[in-house]
């Protein structure tokens, strides 16, 4: 097994991870709710000393599913990381070969083949061009996506620029396909 598939394995594996961790805050998010219900009905049962033992419960359940989205952030960040890496390996083991294929059509001077390459070379750049742009909205994304979106579109600190922004990148990535 190569470097590459090592690292792809590698790559598969965290992402597994992270999506565990994902299903991991949602039952902490079901659990968290279930102590709060607990809370209320020990409330109105005038029982004080079991409502603070769910509350406490609840606090927990919450802090339990902030550390696993906190965690599932990071690794989705590391996998965003190693898959770049890869991708820029691969490009770059493509560069180089375009390269010797140009110093050797230079030497020649052979037009056709020396146009051949280039186009082979300008097709490689859009390609890294279109997963660059990927890798940076799939960056962007992988906090944002950890987050449940009603509580992303009720946060005080999002700029209105946000969506015109994604709305922005989305249209540029889908003329890039397009160019490739």
């Amino acid at each position: 097994m190569g470097n590459a598939e090592k690292l792809m394995n590698q790559i598969m594996e965290l992402k597994f991870t992270s999506k565990s961790l994902q299903r991991q805050a949602k039952k902490c998010e079901k659990d968290e709710k279930s102590e709060k219900l607990k809370v209320k009905k020990a409330i109105e049962k005038g029982n004080m000393d079991g409502a603070r033992i769910y509350a406490e419960n609840a606090i927990r359940k919450r802090s339990e599913q902030m550390n696993y989205l906190r965690l599932a952030s990071r690794l989705d960040a590391v996998v965003a990381r190693l898959d770049t890496q890869a991708k820029m390996t691969t490009i770059s083991k493509s560069m180089s070969s375009i390269v010797k294929s140009l110093e050797s059509t230079l030497a020649t001077g052979n037009l056709q083949k020396m146009s051949e390459t280039m186009d082979q070379f300008e097709k490689q750049f859009v390609n890294m061009e279109v997963q660059a742009e990927f890798m940076e909205s799939s960056m962007a994304g992988s906090t944002s996506l950890s987050t449940p979106e009603a509580r992303r579109e009720r946060t005080p600190w999002r700029h209105p620029r946000e969506k015109v922004e994604e709305d922005d990148l989305t249209r540029r990535l889908a003329e890039l396909k397009a160019r490739g």
